[in-house]
């Protein structure tokens, strides 16, 4: 497939930064409950209506394609739960971008030749613990051997796949050095997450591990000379690395301790049509209304971009925060 986008338009903020990888969520909804990213209560259920079609899903990121976007990633809630979902795959797949999804896992099995068909070679799968009974009760389901199963899979299908884990003190800390064993004799990039703070969530400082005590674990474990820096992707969320002689990599994504808004690329689209131009970000410009309206969506996209903050929404440390300070939605309505 052809990732090279001919038009010489670009979406640039005002610190010149070029934003040319969308992330489309498909659906609030989800099949797993994991208490990070879903409130112990849910989410407001809402009239379809309020939500993009599948056909409004694929005209909006065609204005994003026609606006410089070379990089388009599904996500949701969980977006293979969405209806059409396979059409929406499909039809992405024609267009001049780099195609990739985000993943629990749990349907994965049933639209594997439609992935590769549409080109789709990145599939990243959400996944906090290698243990099933600690999995299932993060996930607040019963799924833990159905997702490892298709992870199998996916890799029997030659997929790039990275694993997202969620690291919360209390809860998971203590896999780290399990789940970088998994990368030396399978072919897995495991990518470690800060906790973020979202709406219902029961975020705080102290139930982050940072980037440090990961790394900390890391050398108590290999020692400096039992693993190796590796080069980062340009736009990279993580720093990564590889133990020496394993066939996979790990990383870290520290969105919390120490950010990495200088080079963000990323442009947000919600499942109920709004762009968000930081996973942060407090400010939301209604795409969805405008184009059922007939609106041109061009300077609604351009001014949300301009005005993104420096760093993180425009929010202050997070080390200052409380939870009285989280005004965004919940990571399951973001997306990611």
């Amino acid at each position: 497939m052809d990732t090279k986008h001919s038009n010489t338009l670009s979406i640039i903020d005002q610190l010149g930064r070029k934003h040319d990888y969308l992330r489309i969520s498909l659906t609030e909804r989800c099949n797993l409950r994991c208490f990070y990213c879903m409130p112990e209560e849910g989410v407001q259920l809402r009239e379809k209506s309020v939500f993009m079609t599948s056909k409004e899903v694929l005209d909006i990121a065609k204005i994003f394609v026609d606006l410089g976007i070379t990089k388009i990633r599904l996500t949701g809630g969980e977006p293979l739960i969405k209806k059409d979902v396979g059409k929406i795959i499909e039809e992405l797949g024609k267009l001049p971008i780099e195609l990739a999804i985000t993943t629990n896992a749990v349907n994965v099995d049933q639209f594997i030749y439609i992935l590769k068909a549409a080109g789709v070679k990145s599939i990243n799968v959400s996944l906090d613990s290698l243990i099933s009974d600690r999995f299932n009760a993060i996930s607040r389901r019963g799924y833990f051997d159905r997702i490892m199963t298709n992870i199998e899979l996916l890799l029997h299908h030659d997929f790039d796949v990275k694993i997202n884990v969620v690291v919360i003190k209390g809860t998971n800390e203590d896999e780290i050095i399990d789940f970088i064993n998994w990368t030396k004799h399978t072919n897995v990039n495991i990518r470690f997450i800060e906790f973020m703070p979202f709406n219902g969530n029961n975020w705080d400082w102290d139930k982050k591990v940072s980037y440090q005590e990961i790394m900390h674990q890391v050398d108590q474990k290999y020692g400096v000379e039992g693993y190796q820096k590796i080069q980062d992707a340009e736009n990279d969320t993580s720093r990564n690395y590889k133990l020496k002689g394993s066939e996979g990599t790990f990383g870290i994504i520290s969105s919390v301790t120490n950010p990495f808004c200088d080079s963000c690329n990323r442009i947000r689209l919600t499942a109920d049509g709004k762009i968000k131009n930081c996973l942060f970000s407090q400010e939301e410009s209604d795409l969805l209304s405008a184009h059922r309206n007939k609106e041109d969506l061009e300077p609604i996209i351009r001014s949300a971009i301009t005005s993104k903050h420096p760093e993180r929404g425009g929010n202050v440390a997070f080390k200052d925060f409380t939870t009285k300070d989280i005004k965004n939605r919940s990571m399951i309505t973001i997306g990611g």
